[in-house]
């Protein structure tokens, strides 16, 4: 009977051991994302080379809120060049999207009222890049609002400004077929 009970304190001792192990190594996990969120959240920079993955993230976000919106978009270009989950990818793709979105409100109207160039190609890349967050993610909820947002500035009909015609005649070229 005595031998039974050593051996159950010693099991027991040994599944308490690792219990404990096991709860140090979540605190400490749980402090390490503490210090990343609130750094995130204070808009700091992470500079732990253990997330790289979030350190780019951080810098993509930081070029977004200082208005560098092209190169927010390459740099979260960047992030899906490094195989994220899909749920990340969702994340990525919808920041893309804002960005581009931004970027095509800035640059909107001509003098004439047309669309610049600029900002319809952004507003088309914008669109494909809440589609795909939205195949990614459908159940994501700004990622809509933000498409039909999107759909309420971009016209149906959106024309292409005028181009200049060319001032060069080709006149002796034959009309029609001979």
């Amino acid at each position: 009977m005595v031998n039974r009970v050593n051996r159950s304190n010693i099991i027991f001792g040994l599944l308490l051991l690792s219990g404990l192990t096991g709860m140090l190594y979540e605190a400490y996990q749980s402090n390490k994302i503490d210090k990343v969120n609130h750094a995130i959240s204070v808009g700091q920079l992470i500079e732990d080379d253990a997330y790289p993955h979030l350190q780019k993230f951080a810098a993509a976000y930081d070029q977004g809120n200082k208005k560098d919106y092209k190169h927010a978009v390459q740099t979260y270009g960047q992030l899906l060049e490094t195989t994220p989950t899909l749920s990340e990818q969702a994340k990525i793709q919808f920041n893309i999207a804002n960005n581009l979105f931004v970027f095509g409100l800035i640059r909107r109207i001509n003098d004439d009222g047309t669309l610049n160039d600029e900002a319809r190609h952004a507003y088309a890349q914008a669109k494909m890049a809440y589609e795909q967050s939205l195949r990614l993610a459908p159940l994501e909820r700004t990622a809509k609002f933000n498409l039909s947002l999107l759909y309420s500035v971009m016209s149906n009909k959106m024309k292409p400004a005028p181009k200049e015609q060319s001032t060069m005649e080709l006149s002796n070229l034959p009309i029609g077929l001979p």
